[in-house]
């Protein structure tokens, strides 16, 4: 199994990084992570919306340029489907199943652009409430180590 999360902007809080680092490393005893990491578009304060909008369509052009042909490509968004971790676990059974590759794309501080969404096969969101895009990575990579673990009968999730 290849996990691809391909993400705009780093992270620049050592410990969500080292968490982000320790999950990735678990998750790849259930196969190789792949880290594609793309510019954030600098946004000002007092930004207008159609600058915010032209400023999430160049990291959509990125994000599209930088995406695996042959993955199965699930979106992080607000209006993507909640799911419980053993939902998500399943969920991740029947991706895994069907495809060698999964790629999960993280869009930046203000989200996805609707082309980058168009292109996936599936939108998923982590919660009703508000992180940075930066943790939500964190979550991704925790919560797939999870779903994975369930799906191979593991304790972690107990």
């Amino acid at each position: 199994m290849q996990f691809n999360i391909v993400y705009v902007g780093n992270i620049k809080d050592k410990y969500l990084a080292e968490a982000a680092a320790e999950y990735e490393k678990r998750l790849g005893a259930y196969g190789a992570v792949k880290n594609t990491e793309l510019k954030e578009e600098k946004i000002t304060d007092g930004a207008s919306a159609a600058e915010i909008a032209a400023a999430i369509e160049r990291e959509g052009e990125r994000i599209l340029a930088a995406l695996p042909q042959k993955s199965c490509k699930i979106a992080l968004c607000v209006e993507g489907r909640e799911m419980s971790s053993e939902e998500y676990a399943a969920f991740l059974g029947k991706v895994k199943d069907a495809s060698a590759q999964i790629t999960f794309i993280v869009g930046g501080a203000f989200g996805l652009s609707e082309k980058v969404k168009r292109a996936c096969d599936s939108r998923i969101s982590i919660s009703k409430m508000t992180f940075t895009h930066r943790l939500a990575r964190v979550l991704l990579l925790e919560q797939t180590y999870r779903a994975m673990n369930i799906l191979a009968g593991g304790k972690y999730h107990k």
